[in-house]
């Protein structure tokens, strides 16, 4: 037996490299037909596919006719994101404020905002035996495939999940909004008891508590938590929850919205964009590199034993090879990200209360050398600047998130923006989005089975 598998694999690895050979073309022949690879110009700008009014990012001002890089900025439907986290002082926590004004285009007064919570706090519970049925039923190691799954599996618990009439889909997509925390945590707390033979804690959410709130208290053994940890989760919920109709997961939601098919078939795809390492996943490489970093210099505060490694991290000399200081740069930004501005602020604080402000200093060390190393090794005439991932998975680890929450932490947030663009392509009605792909190869022949000779 063990001898037919192996046959079995050494064929499956045949047809494997000739599958990837015959996939292979000219890679000049983007040039020569001007197909701009990945929806991108040869400047790397995005062409533009739609249009939106849910939030804008903006890195360049025009001055006579001149692009001109500036400190990054993010609108949500119109506000800058600045402005609404610095405004959100007076509240303990914001991000379920901010999903309403995704969903509705404007700020809630305190009647409407309370009306939301009250809707959301009775939607954040899943159907009977959910958890018990689906998320520790064939449990997995991956919060996103489980996300994927659950989402899914919800069609067959909705009376009307057909049905895409905007008041239909806003049920479905304050539904998921509600329930996205307890899939993830139920999906780790499963993942935890029945492969790592941990002991199994699953506690309720309370309805009264933020998104934030119940997070910390479903995860924890013991429920408890700290006002900053839950303010700067929250904070950082608010900074992922939207950006742009142009990245690849909320692409995708236009995409497969436009197709006319369910919520739930829409969700599940922007689910498996956002899982990509490419996306989703990139903080998780931040914090594996900071690791390597930290067991290979042994002065933190020396900036000349730093750069040597970065550099080394560069030449594709250390670290995984790739020559990529990950966290550092980004396809719009250029003098700066405002997410990560913002999110660094709290990660400082957030290290002082737990006593890891030589860790922070280390991040920020490394922030300042690395773009100017970046800057240096590969001849870049425009700024880069450090991108919300190189700090987001610091902050998730100074409160105790498992790296295997993550990604799925982002589609918790990103999900806000989901929705929002979803309903935004039901309401206008637009086409189905289906670009245009060149044919470069050549038309054939068709040769009978006992005349092929190859």
């Amino acid at each position: 037996m063990a001898k037919e598998i192996t046959e079995f694999n050494n064929r499956l690895d045949k047809l494997a490299e000739y599958c990837m050979n015959s996939g292979r073309f000219d890679q000049d022949l983007y040039i020569e037909y001007d197909v701009k690879r990945g929806l991108r110009d040869s400047n790397g700008k995005g062409i533009l596919t739609g249009l939106t009014e849910i939030s804008d990012v903006v890195a360049f001002k025009s001055v006579h006719g001149r692009k001109i890089p500036i400190d990054g900025q993010l609108y949500y439907q119109g506000y800058n994101v600045m402005n609404l986290v610095e405004g959100n002082k007076t509240s303990r926590f914001g991000f379920e404020e901010i999903t309403y004004l995704l969903l509705f285009g404007e700020l809630p007064n305190k009647d409407q905002l309370q009306e939301f919570l009250d809707i959301l706090g009775n939607y954040r519970e899943l159907p009977d035996n959910f958890v018990r049925d689906i998320i520790m039923n064939a449990p997995n190691a991956n919060m996103m495939n489980v996300l994927q799954k659950s989402v899914l599996t919800l069609y067959s618990y909705d009376d009307h999940p057909e049905d895409i009439s905007v008041n239909n889909v806003l049920r479905q997509s304050l539904q998921l909004i509600a329930r996205f925390p307890l899939i993830a945590v139920y999906g780790y707390h499963s993942y935890r008891h029945y492969i790592l033979d941990k002991s199994l804690v699953i506690r309720r959410p309370k309805p009264e508590l933020s998104t934030a709130e119940n997070i910390l208290r479903l995860l924890r053994p013991d429920g408890r938590y700290t006002e900053l940890e839950a303010k700067v989760l929250d904070i950082a919920l608010i900074i992922h929850a939207e950006h742009g109709g142009g990245n690849n997961s909320t692409f995708t939601t236009h995409v497969v919205t436009s197709t006319g098919t369910d919520t739930y078939s829409a969700i599940a795809a922007s689910l498996g964009s956002l899982k990509g390492p490419k996306h989703g996943g990139a903080n998780l490489k931040v914090q594996q590199m900071f690791k390597d970093i930290e067991e290979h210099v042994t002065n933190w505060d020396d900036d000349d034993e730093v750069t040597e490694y970065l550099t080394k991290i560069l030449n594709r000399e250390a670290f995984d090879g790739k020559g990529l200081i990950y966290g550092i740069g980004h396809a719009v930004y250029t003098e700066s990200d405002p997410r990560c501005v913002i999110l660094k602020k709290y990660a400082q604080a957030l290290s002082n209360e737990k006593g890891l402000t030589k860790e922070f200093e280390l991040y920020n060390r490394v922030e300042g050398i690395a773009i100017k190393l970046m800057q240096q090794h590969r001849q870049l005439f425009k700024p880069i600047c450090a991108n919300v991932d190189f700090y987001s998975g610091f902050v998730y680890t100074m409160l105790g998130l498992p790296m295997e929450l993550f990604t799925p932490i982002f589609a918790i947030s990103r999900i806000s923006g989901w929705c929002a663009h979803r309903i935004e392509e039901l309401a206008n009605e637009g086409k189905i989005i289906r670009p245009a792909y060149k044919y470069v190869g050549h038309h054939k022949d068709y040769v009978a089975i006992e005349d092929r000779w190859w």
